[in-house]
């Protein structure tokens, strides 16, 4: 494993870690404020490896929601991970099946979007450790900044305002993965409808509003030409 790789990928994840950090605090406070125990938080963080739905899912744990939602609705902000598989694939497929199977594990939204641009830019580039250096790093500090957050608890003054850090982190990949028209539609239209319907109970708008943007992506990609966003 070119030892290199592994370093690059570890510098081009770093800048991310000030925003995954602080939504790590937030998921680990998040766990014990819905009456996970430190071990089931860290659990929890663990298994699922998923910022986006722990938040969704402790947040209808906390309000008793039933089990069938709570899976359902971790099931469906996961989804895009289908997509992000799909896509990285071809640059696995040489891999062995216990390789693959520890990418799969650690796949996440940052890893995916600097590993597929760099696996675009630099076809030498020794892409497992690439990924590695990237995505185990991310894991690390994912996991350490849930169990600090989940020790913490209520002791993290609010006006430190580390919820913010959560969409920060999401627009820093959303805002360059916006490359073309339809993926313009698809961020856009989506992401207003679950804004609109942020009120809505059991976390309801933020499922409208995923399978609503991802239906007008793919119905913009008759009519918008790919690149269409390239000229602004």
């Amino acid at each position: 494993m070119d030892v290199s790789a592994v370093r690059r990928g570890i510098r081009d994840v770093a800048p991310l870690l000030l925003g995954v950090a602080p939504f790590g605090l937030v998921a680990g406070v998040a766990a014990i404020n819905a009456g996970l125990t430190l071990e089931q938080a860290l659990g929890m963080s663990v298994i699922v490896f998923a910022g986006a739905s722990q938040l969704a899912a402790l947040e209808l744990i906390g309000r008793d929601a039933p089990l069938s939602v709570v899976v359902a609705t971790a099931v469906v902000i996961n989804l895009r991970m289908l997509m992000y598989s799909a896509s990285i694939a071809p640059y696995f497929r040489s891999l062995r099946a216990r390789s693959r199977s520890i990418a799969a594990y650690l796949l996440t939204d940052q890893a995916y979007a600097l590993s597929v641009s760099a696996y675009r830019s630099e076809d030498a580039i020794d892409r497992l450790a690439y990924y590695l250096g990237a995505a185990a790093t991310l894991w690390v500090v994912w996991q350490v900044a849930t169990v600090a957050g989940a020790l913490l608890q209520a002791g993290v003054p609010d006006a430190l305002g580390l919820e913010f850090a959560v969409p920060l982190v999401f627009l820093a990949l959303l805002v360059p993965a916006m490359e073309d028209g339809p993926t313009v539609v698809a961020g856009l239209v989506g992401g207003g409808i679950a804004v609109l319907g942020a009120g809505l109970p059991l976390n309801f708008g933020l499922l409208v509003g995923a399978a609503v943007g991802i239906a007008a992506g793919v119905a913009s990609e008759t009519t918008l030409p790919v690149g269409a966003s390239d000229a602004h």
